[in-house]
């Protein structure tokens, strides 16, 4: 493996931006071999996109649920969301240490999933006719940091 380059099994992400660019630097060159070079990069930098999509994906159904569980007032599904947030996260992790280059980004993905997080739980809440709970999140907003979201916390009930 060349210096600085890492290998699949160590970072799916990175490597596959590293391959990417690879790929159109000899496509630059001239390499003479009948190679679709950009539409070849253009699908291994989709498999690190992928891992990154997955993740934003698993943020925003962590929020959604944390979310519920610190404003609604229904006892019932409390321990389905608590289970949901613990299987995500887990599925998150898993997801991180394929592809731990990732981390970095967090803080961005987190931005992105919580504006659909925070919409999605209030319309949850609102056909659940928690009208109350829902405005209250539309008020607020989300103030989670990635610890909260990925750590073991839970917020407590209203």
């Amino acid at each position: 493996m060349p210096e600085g380059m890492v290998g699949y099994d160590e970072d799916l992400y990175l490597w596959s931006q590293q391959q990417a660019a690879a790929l159109r630097e000899a496509a630059r060159r001239g390499v003479n071999l009948p190679v679709d070079w950009e539409n070849v990069a253009e699908e291994i930098e989709s498999l690190g996109r992928s891992d990154r999509r997955g993740i934003t994906s698993r943020l925003e159904t962590i929020m959604v649920h944390l979310l519920k569980l610190e404003h609604s007032l229904a006892p019932d599904p409390r321990n389905g969301w608590i289970r949901t947030v613990e299987r995500t996260r887990e599925d998150a992790e898993s997801l991180l240490r394929e592809s731990p280059s990732l981390r970095a980004q967090l803080p961005e993905m987190l931005a992105e999933a919580a504006k659909r997080a925070m919409r999605y739980a209030a319309v949850a809440l609102e056909d659940a006719g928690e009208h109350d709970a829902a405005r209250q999140i539309k008020r607020t907003g989300i103030r989670y940091t990635v610890e909260d979201v990925l750590g073991d916390w839970l917020p407590p009930g209203p």
